[in-house]
């Protein structure tokens, strides 16, 4: 699919709408390039979709629509290759840590580094030129850190892009809310489908207010997938299959189901990645069955539980 190509040719875009997007991009001493989505620059709404865009390869679209639930807007995401976008890209599934420096890393650079088991059992791994990262994080990465990347991309610093954003700031937290559908495939990954079964995807979830502090945006962020999106899949499989697959993969069918996403961060030490993965779904999800032409729905939106969570009127 060429991830990283996709991914480095909507970066070229970006970077001459820098301005625009309000974004500041970088050279690091390493050679990388470094665009600031949303650490010190102010970025916004457009700049956290195209950062979302990043995460996908752009294999998919990302858009901005009313609610029709709560008074925010929310983000929808849909693709035609649901398993590259958001398994082989967007799934945050790379821990960077490197001496006292931490980002929760996505985007198609984890495809060119193929670290994860993940990559064992989905063909997706790939050798380009260039890699395009995601970082989420409060801090733009310092040299060691764009080396470490680089070599473990196997590409060399010049060709490595990286794109950061708070938690906490607009664009952060739209990138973040743009998961819902990843959540979905993550799921069925998690419970053994194959997922070249799905041929497309779509997801939308609230984008929360304004956050004063990254973990707070964690956590609203996270609440506003678990208990306020909305995905459906179109899918190839048995009814019988999707019948039994189909109560696991809402969040309401995790044991932590109601709990605040802050809480759960607490009782784990702060650790997002020693989090049950399984706890991670959408609200609701419809599954489409291509073969039988039935549709089965799991799950619900909880409305109105996620808007005394956000504090909406």
């Amino acid at each position: 699919m060429e991830l990283n190509r996709r991914a480095a040719e909507l970066c070229d875009e970006m970077l001459r709408w820098a301005q625009a997007l309000r974004v500041v991009v970088h050279r690091c001493p390493s050679g990388a390039t470094i665009v600031d989505c949303g650490v010190h620059a102010p970025g916004g709404l457009e700049a956290g979709v195209q950062l979302a865009r990043v995460c996908l390869a752009d294999l998919g679209k990302v858009e901005l629509a009313a609610d029709p639930r709560l008074p925010l807007p929310r983000v929808v995401v849909r693709t035609d290759h649901p398993a590259a976008a958001c398994m082989g890209a967007q799934y945050a599934g790379w821990a960077l840590r490197l001496g006292d420096y931490f980002a929760m890393a996505s985007g198609p650079m984890r495809a060119a580094a193929a670290k994860e088991p993940l990559f064992e059992k989905l063909p997706l791994a790939e050798r380009p030129p260039r890699a395009v990262g995601v970082l989420e994080t409060h801090r733009l990465p310092p040299p060691a850190v764009c080396r470490d990347v680089a070599a473990q991309c196997g590409v060399p610093a010049e060709g490595l892009i990286l794109l950061v954003a708070r938690t906490s700031s607009l664009a952060g937290m739209v990138q973040v809310v743009a998961r819902s559908l990843e959540t979905a495939l993550h799921k069925l990954f998690e419970l053994g489908f194959n997922l070249s079964q799905v041929e497309a995807g779509f997801g939308a979830a609230p984008l929360p207010p304004p956050a004063s502090t990254d973990t707070q945006a964690m956590g609203r962020t996270n609440d506003a997938v678990l208990y306020g999106s909305e995905v459906v899949l179109w899918i190839r499989a048995d009814d019988a299959t999707l019948q039994q697959l189909g109560p696991r993969l809402p969040s309401q069918a995790s044991p932590h189901y109601g709990t605040p996403f802050l809480e759960l961060l607490r009782r784990s030490g702060g650790d997002f990645y020693a989090l049950d993965p399984l706890l991670f779904g959408p609200a609701a999800i419809t599954l489409c069955n291509l073969d039988s032409g039935r549709v089965f729905r799991f799950g619900q939106i909880a409305a109105e539980r996620l808007a005394a969570m956000l504090g909406l009127p």
